[in-house]
């Protein structure tokens, strides 16, 4: 690499027959419709935890970030699969329903959708992985017991149910298309952070797994959570337990993602073991790509960085058409 220069952070999403790609200033959306012709939307993009200083604090920044992604997220999961089963069929007619929606919401009723979806999928995932956990220790636990012992078991069962649920989902066909096109997207970004350039041949020698993945983020919060909530008194109202759980949880997300943070910029023994769990996760939501997978990653890599005016700070700059503008190093931009 160049002295003094600095290659900028991208991270990205699998999505439904698709990638969403996105660096310092910009993201890409590329599907592959049903007559396999690529779909790219592109947009600008301002994190939040570049509105405010306040959010950009360490372990305020962590929270912060995790809610903005959802968010993203959740809006190109909805946009790839509109895209993916975009088909016409000619007898289809829409329900009162949907007549209903477009008649009340217009074009407000996506946006309504999806904030429904996200608290809905906050909500799933609260009672699946902190709700249930809870009860079952509460069940199994005399009251006592030692807390420390209660909130290991409580630990232990949540790891035990994020991991079944990890391998369930797995199985699903739709689904493992999803992880395949998550190993597309770990593999060219891997081949991007590498300077290499960007073609099939290149990225597919690289590994589907990344250690800035959503996957292993997820994985610490769940060892986080066992040490932070160790030393948390235990409750005898249920509620009272479970409600101190989630008032945790933006501290719990916040030291995950720093620590998410240093082991992806630091590539040392210590941190290849403290990363190490994560990755191994990796093995359940990603599988390897076919070429016309990894060309849809390459696609959306190069169609993020074109919102990047620092092209010296992309080593691919000259595959996308045009000369470095400036040599200013970009700010980083954690993987989603």
């Amino acid at each position: 690499m160049t002295e003094g220069k600095k290659i900028c952070s991208v991270g990205g999403q699998a999505l439904m027959e698709g990638i969403m790609m996105l660096g310092p200033h910009g993201m890409a959306q590329v599907v592959r419709d049903p007559e396999g012709e690529l779909v790219i939307k592109k947009q600008e993009i301002t994190p939040w935890v570049r509105k405010n200083k306040f959010l950009g604090l360490p372990l305020v920044r962590g929270g912060v970030t995790l809610v903005d992604s959802m968010r993203r997220g959740m809006k190109a999961l909805f946009d790839s699969a509109e895209i993916a089963a975009a088909e016409e069929d000619p007898n289809y007619k829409p329900s009162k329903f949907d007549e209903w929606v477009e008649k009340k919401l217009g074009n407000k009723a996506m946006g309504v959708f999806m904030t429904i979806s996200m608290i809905l999928a906050v909500a799933f995932s609260v009672g699946l992985f902190f709700l249930l956990p809870n009860l079952i220790s509460s069940f199994c636990i005399p009251k006592a017991a030692p807390k420390i012992v209660y909130n290991l078991c409580e630990g232990i069962v949540r790891l035990a149910i994020f991991m079944g649920y990890m391998i369930i989902i797995a199985k699903m066909k739709d689904i493992r298309r999803v992880y395949m096109y998550h190993g597309a997207e770990h593999k060219t970004i891997h081949c991007f952070e590498h300077e290499e350039e960007l073609t099939v041949e290149n990225v597919r020698k690289y590994s589907k797994h990344h250690p800035r993945c959503g996957t292993a983020f997820l994985f610490v919060v769940m060892i986080i959570s066992i040490l932070i909530y160790s030393i948390v008194p235990r409750f005898s109202v249920i509620w009272l337990n479970i409600g101190m759980r989630i008032l945790l949880l933006p501290l719990i997300a916040g030291i995950s993602y720093e620590f998410n943070r240093f082991a992806g910029k630091h590539n040392n023994r210590l941190t290849k073991i403290l990363r190490a769990p994560g990755m191994a996760m990796q093995r359940f939501t990603t599988r390897e790509p076919d070429d016309d997978m990894i060309e849809v990653a390459i696609v959306a890599l190069k169609e993020a960085l074109k919102f990047e005016e620092a092209y010296e700070a992309v080593p691919n700059y000259s595959a996308l058409g045009k000369e470095p503008e400036s040599p200013d190093a970009l700010p980083d931009h954690e993987a989603v």
